[in-house]
């Protein structure tokens, strides 16, 4: 997938997660904001040409190993806040989506980290 595509899918998945939490739903909002932070993720990857972005189009999808190492990569680019974003994603994944043990106000209190990771994808594009 382009760039456009992910960038495409990362700002509707962040609008159904908007949703999601005025609808009370902890579990469809969980994953989709970890759905943003992936897609960003792969997106920044791609930009800084990252060993990551690579093996991922060699095997022709992404793994959690290599979104992690992605993350840790680019901590020497952006700071160590995008860790602290990745790992709320990834409670969001876990906690939140997978065994639903999130209520939604834990949720939402993860949104901003997510809109982090899309804001460092809006200034590294330009």
């Amino acid at each position: 997938m382009s760039e456009d595509v992910h960038q495409e899918l990362a700002s509707r998945m962040l609008e159904d997660a908007r949703e999601c939490i005025e609808k009370g739903d902890a579990v469809q909002a969980s994953e989709k904001l970890y759905k943003v932070a992936e897609e960003a993720v792969k997106i920044l990857a791609g930009r800084f040409e990252l060993p990551e972005y690579e093996d991922a189009m060699r095997i022709g999808r992404w793994t959690t190993p290599l979104l992690f190492r992605a993350v840790g990569r680019m901590v020497a680019r952006l700071g160590r806040g995008i860790r602290h974003c990745w790992d709320s994603a990834w409670t969001l994944h876990v906690e939140g989506f997978h065994e639903a043990r999130l209520d939604i106000e834990s949720v939402a209190e993860r949104v901003e980290d997510i809109e982090e990771l899309v804001r460092l994808l809006e200034e590294e594009a330009q």
